[in-house]
This record gives C-alpha cells, sequence and structure tokens, in this order.
C-alpha cells in the first residue's frame, strides 16, 4: 500500500489513503475477535475461517444479514458512533441463534461519504465488541467512500454472520405442544427496529437529546434510544449447556410480537402471551404516550421490553428460569403455548 495513492481520484471525493489509515486502526480491534478457527489476517480478499465439526453428524451452516436502519440518524444527531457496530451484529447472531446455531464469524459493510479513519475505528470499536459478545470472529468487511451518494457525515452499516449447528439439533418448532412456557428475555431498549416511528414521535432533528428525562429514570432520550441490541447468544447456549430442550425461538425485530411470536408457532398451535407478565420499559411508555399510539400498534412494532422468545418444556421451565439468571440474564415467565391459529395472543392478567 506504501506506492497506493492517487490525486484525481482524491479531487473526486475519494481518498484511498485514507481506507488505509482506516485499516490500520481498526486491525487491533478485528484482531481481539479471534477464535479457534480463524485462518490468516484482514487485508486479503476474503476471510478464512475453519469450523470444528468434530461431533457433528451434519453439520448445517446457518447465516443472517441485516443493518442498523435509521437508528444511524440518532447516532449522527448524538455524534456516537462507538455502539451502532453492536447493534449491527446483533441483529444478524439474534437471528441465527434462534435456529439453535453457534455463531462462528461475521463480516461487515460500511458506506460513507466521506471516511474519517477516526470514525470508521469508532464504528469498528463496536462491531468487535459485538463480535465479542457473541463469540464470533470478524473476519472481514469492505468500507466503500461514496461521496455524492451519501452525505460527507453520514453513512450505512449493515452486515452478516455465518453460524452452525448439527442437523439433529436444529431448533424449529417441530417438538411444539401445547404447555409449553413461553420464556421472555428482557431487552436493553427500542434495539434497532421502529425508528421511523421512534424519530417521529420525538422529532428527533429538533429535540434536545441530551437533557435528562424524569420519564427516563434520568437518562436523556438520546441515550435511551442509542442502548445498542442485547445480544442473546450466550443465554441460548447456556441453556442448551444445561440440557434445556428449547422448542422455538423466536426474536422480537421489526413487527413486533405480531409479526415476530408467530414465526415460531407450528400449525395449530398459538403462542398466549400474558401482559403484566414482564415489565414494560419506560422508553415505551414515553413513546405511546408522546405518539398517542395504539398500545395493539405498539406490540406490533417494538419490541416492548423483551427481546426474544422461547418455548421451553413445562417440567423445564424453572431449570431455565434458573441457568439464564445464572448466566446474567434477565428473564420471565410470559405465557404458554396453547391450541388455535391465531400465532399469537395477547391477554393481560
Amino acid at each position: 500500500m506504501k506506492n497506493s495513492s492517487s490525486a484525481s481520484y482524491a479531487a473526486a471525493g475519494v481518498d484511498v489513503t485514507a481506507g488505509y489509515e482506516a485499516v490500520k486502526r481498526i486491525k487491533p480491534m478485528v484482531e481481539s475477535t479471534y477464535i479457534p478457527g480463524v485462518m490468516g489476517s484482514i487485508g486479503g480478499f476474503g476471510g478464512l475461517f475453519a469450523p470444528d465439526l468434530t461431533g457433528m453428524k451434519k453439520p448445517v451452516l446457518v447465516s443472517g444479514t441485516d443493518g442498523v436502519g435509521t437508528k444511524l440518524k440518532l447516532a449522527f444527531l448524538m455524534d456516537k458512533h462507538d455502539t451502532v457496530g453492536i447493534d449491527c451484529v446483533a441483529m444478524c447472531v439474534n437471528d441465527i441463534v434462534c435456529g439453535g446455531a453457534a455463531p462462528l464469524f461475521f463480516l461487515d459493510y460500511i458506506a460513507c461519504g466521506k471516511n474519517y479513519p477516526e470514525r470508521i475505528a469508532q464504528i469498528v470499536s463496536g462491531i468487535a465488541e459485538g463480535c465479542r459478545q457473541a463469540e464470533c470472529a470478524l473476519v472481514g468487511g469492505e468500507t466503500a467512500e461514496m461521496p455524492g451518494f451519501y452525505p460527507p457525515e453520514e453513512y450505512d452499516l449493515a452486515g452478516f454472520s455465518v453460524g452452525i449447528v448439527d442437523e439433529e439439533k436444529i431448533i424449529n418448532g417441530k417438538k411444539l405442544a401445547q404447555g409449553d412456557v413461553l420464556i421472555g428475555l428482557k431487552s436493553s431498549g427500542v434495539h434497532s427496529n421502529g425508528f421511523s416511528l421512534v424519530r417521529k414521535v420525538f422529532d428527533v432533528e429538533h429535540t434536545d437529546l441530551k437533557a435528562p428525562l424524569e420519564e427516563l429514570e434520568g437518562k436523556s432520550l438520546g441515550e435511551t434510544l442509542l442502548a445498542p441490541t442485547k445480544i442473546y447468544v450466550k443465554a441460548v447456549k447456556a441453556l442448551l449447556a444445561v440440557g434445556i430442550d428449547i422448542h422455538a425461538v423466536s426474536h422480537i425485530t421489526g413487527g413486533g410480537f405480531y409479526e415476530n411470536v408467530p414465526r415460531m408457532m407450528t400449525e395449530g398451535l398459538t403462542a398466549q402471551i400474558l401482559l403484566g407478565s414482564f415489565p414494560v420499559l419506560p422508553i415505551f411508555k414515553l413513546i405511546q404516550e408522546k405518539g398517542n399510539i395504539p398500545e395493539r400498534d405498539m406490540f406490533n412494532t417494538f419490541n416492548m421490553g423483551l427481546g426474544m422468545i422461547l418455548a421451553i418444556p413445562k417440567d423445564q421451565a424453572e431449570q431455565a428460569l434458573t441457568a439464564l439468571t445464572q448466566a446474567g440474564e434477565t428473564a420471565y415467565a410470559v405465557g404458554r403455548v396453547i391450541a388455535g391459529d391465531a400465532g399469537v395472543e395477547l391477554e393481560r392478567l
């Protein structure tokens, strides 16, 4: 790279040397995520990973891809870029783990109007932190400087992850049965969904995002909204490690309960979730009040305080709750599986 530079390209708005500086800054962060199986380092044309297939009868790869969405607008307004990378990883690995797979590696894609190496490093620091939380490796990525396409101070962030599971251990809902207990895992906030509505409700471009609010227990609106998405990989692994027979899992993302919970149900079965069995986070109460939003729309847009829901055999429910607590999770028994074709029913206690 020592002889690589182009004055003509720089005059068009693309500074290739800034890209090299960004890579130099992020290399230690990337290497901090390495787990057994990583081959080589960043800088090649492809990331290499050799999975350990010991004990697996029929390994199956499970992949997921996603971005951070318009939550990035909050990062721009707050000039805080070190947490959105966690969101990006979370949105991918939380989907993968729903199938019982353990994430192996992650790759990111950052497109920006202008490459500021220090900002790219901040973004990647969050990605690296997300990978460490998910116990997967950051094996590569791409930074694209696109002047005239993105404003100089803005960027987009997306990525994908690949995991692995033995075919006989795939979680696919086939074991679901009436009476299974539904366990909800506490979310860290809005996560990375519904931000078009959030931005409209709070008119974020014209609001003081740094002022502490009593409704948010003294935290600011910006701080609360930028709270990174909770990663649930270790939680699911903790259950599997103690022999919990997880029948189905739903990642509560865009579309809230009404869209995501039915995805883990099978024909003839419905998830009955009891409102009042878990606390609705203050940010959701504020969104609903400020936006005058019907309760059903809230549950059809946001996670409302539960980022993941698992169906567990009734006789293992207490053991599962104990294992989750020991793993550092806050979990609640939030309902049960019943007969029906509604997919999900929300009932008030």
